[in-house]
């Protein structure tokens, strides 16, 4: 059973920056290919950012390209979300998630495709 805890979420103003952090405990952290997503009050939850468990392949959805990074430390049991030109629609929860995957390489960008899911961190930008 793996743990997950995020931090780093709170309010911003468009254009500032914000780190997330997602600790994991209870398993062999190396093992698992990571994600972000994140819901929106009324909407449904979206990919954000996938790792692969080896932290050499990520995927990013089109609305974060070129403005978020995902890295994966797997000595430090952390994924890191780091969030650059913030925009008012980026408001959402955001959630880690974790997937025990046999291929080093692989990524997975679907909600479905994940075991294992933290509470979430409240990312709030104003305009």
């Amino acid at each position: 059973q793996v743990q997950l805890v995020e931090s780093g979420g709170g309010l911003v103003q468009a254009g500032e920056s914000l780190r997330l952090s997602c600790a994991a405990s209870g398993g062999t952290f190396s093992a698992y290919a990571m994600g972000w997503f994140r819901q929106a009050p009324g909407k449904e939850r979206e990919f954000v950012a996938a790792i692969s468990r080896n932290g050499g392949v990520t995927r990013y959805a089109d609305s974060v390209k070129g403005r978020f990074t995902i890295s994966k430390d797997n000595a430090k049991n952390t994924v890191t979300l780091q969030m650059n030109s913030l925009k008012p629609e980026d408001t959402a929860v955001y959630l880690c998630a974790a997937k025990r995957e046999a291929l080093s390489f692989r990524v997975v960008v679907t909600t479905p495709g994940y075991d294992y899911w933290g509470q979430g961190t409240q990312v709030t930008v104003s305009s």
